[in-house]
């Protein structure tokens, strides 16, 4: 009975090699003693006589070998093609793969929760930032109960970024001009920084070498977007151009809008805001003030253009035409 291959077809067992070193030696081998490695007539060692099948001959190793050798080549090459083929065909579908990934890694839009990992973002965004920095500032509570630490951090984030040749640019409300925080961090940069100031500015907002952009996501600022999308990015990066175009210098050099007809920029803003119909806290909010210093500014707007009641003062700025005067722009 014929024992069954104890390997593939493409090798050569220990029994099979003993019995084909016997042919060799003795010339030839009854074929029922090589029954037992039958590789040995499938590879090509042996072969049956031509004046007796029942006796088989030996062929030479060299011939041997130099066909195996071949026939492995050819497996490999086709192996080869094979591997080609499979990587032609999978290339393109792996480029998807990257792209999918790609974005999920980097998302377009991440929503950023708490402080902590708010802070961590920006100053990882800064920390590969080379360029430039616009950044937006509106009056907060937030912004005024700012700790030492976060103020400090913030400024370490700037500062380096000037140190690598980088420019920052800041939009800040009127009312923040002198205010001991704002101007102590203008005494401690050192580089191409600027800032101007506007009646009213967006909500918060810093775009980073015009890749990035980072907005708050609620009104206590606990949560914040950053944001990669090209043409989001674009167009805030568009919003703060505009607006520092109709802004009013302030550091390094401060610009003063002048008072027209004995109204100030600051009563102009009000009486912009009042005829509109705000309210004195919406027009605080706005303007980055309290709701009294607004009424003193109303009480004053009032007496100079002589007016004896609110709905008479609204008629008398219309009347007076200082909201149709032309500001100075920088």
């Amino acid at each position: 009975m014929t024992t069954a291959h104890p390997h593939t077809d493409r090798e050569l067992c220990e029994p099979g090699l003993t019995l084909y070193r016997k042919a060799l030696h003795e010339g030839r081998l009854h074929a029922e003693d090589a029954a037992p490695a039958p590789c040995l007539v499938d590879l090509g060692l042996l072969h049956a006589t031509v004046d007796d099948l029942d006796w088989l001959e030996p062929v030479a190793p060299a011939v041997v070998l130099h066909r195996l050798l071949r026939t492995s080549e050819e497996r490999i090459a086709g192996e080869r093609r094979r591997e080609q083929l499979l990587a032609d065909a999978f290339e393109p579908l792996m480029r998807m793969e990257r792209r999918h990934a790609s974005t999920a890694d980097n998302p377009a839009i991440t929503v950023l929760s708490g402080t902590e990992r708010i802070n961590h973002a920006l100053t990882e965004a800064m920390i590969e930032a080379s360029r430039e920095l616009l950044s937006i500032q509106p009056t907060t509570q937030q912004s005024e109960a700012r700790t030492e630490t976060a103020q400090a951090l913030a400024l370490e984030r700037d500062q380096a970024l000037l140190d690598r040749g980088g420019r920052i640019r800041t939009l800040y409300q009127h009312t923040q001009r002198y205010r001991p925080l704002v101007m102590a961090r203008y005494e401690h940069l050192r580089g191409d920084a600027e800032a101007r100031t506007l009646d009213e500015v967006t909500d918060r907002l810093l775009v980073i070498d015009r890749e990035v952009a980072f907005i708050p996501a609620n009104k206590d600022r606990t949560l914040a977007l950053e944001i990669r999308h090209e043409a989001l990015v674009g167009y805030f990066v568009t919003t703060f151009e505009r607006l520092w175009r109709l802004a009013t210098p302030m550091y390094p050099e401060a610009v003063q809008q002048p008072t027209l007809n004995g109204v100030t920029p600051r009563q102009r803003a009000i009486a912009s805001l009042l005829i509109e119909g705000h309210t004195d806290a919406a027009m605080a909010d706005r303007l980055g003030m309290n709701v009294r210093t607004v009424r003193v500014h109303i009480a004053k707007l009032a007496a100079t253009l002589g007016s004896e009641s609110r709905a008479q003062l609204g008629y008398l700025i219309g009347q007076s035409g200082i909201l149709d005067q032309e500001h100075p722009q920088p």
